[in-house]
């Protein structure tokens, strides 16, 4: 999908319930183009592996390296998105990361046990990238 359809698809689902336990993620850093599976796989491979959330205590912590080890954690809630101001999922580093404080993202169901999110710095929208709890 091209980055406005990611969009689009973001815009037209629902926030859904927070997720519980592991999730794969996948980055995508050029949605649409040839260069995005390159990228997603080389991220993958040296960095972000994904996340495992915790719904009852409203946190998640991300997965990094080959070796999955659990950094950079945050605090999850529902909030209005920054694209739409609909209600999203917020992933709320702010609080829990000093790495990350500045970065915030939001994520929604967009099929069983599938979300979009989408990472921003200070507001601004940097990539897009995929949770599966399908495949953690």
């Amino acid at each position: 999908m091209s980055r406005r359809q990611l969009i689009d698809l973001y815009a037209t689902s629902q926030a859904g319930p927070i997720p519980d336990g592991p999730a794969r993620g996948t980055a995508l850093v050029a949605p649409g183009t040839p260069l995005n599976g390159l990228l997603a796989a080389w991220t993958s491979l040296v960095g972000w592996q994904g996340k495992t959330f915790d719904a009852v205590r409203g946190s998640l912590v991300n997965r990094v390296t080959p070796l999955r080890i659990d950094a950079i954690a945050a605090d999850v809630y529902i909030a209005s998105s920054l694209l739409d101001g609909e209600p999203c999922i917020v992933l709320d580093y702010s609080k829990r990361s000093t790495v990350a404080r500045f970065i915030r993202d939001e994520i929604r169901n967009v099929a069983p046990s599938l979300y979009l999110g989408f990472a921003y710095w200070a507001k601004v929208r940097l990539i897009a990238f995929v949770l599966d709890f399908r495949r953690a």
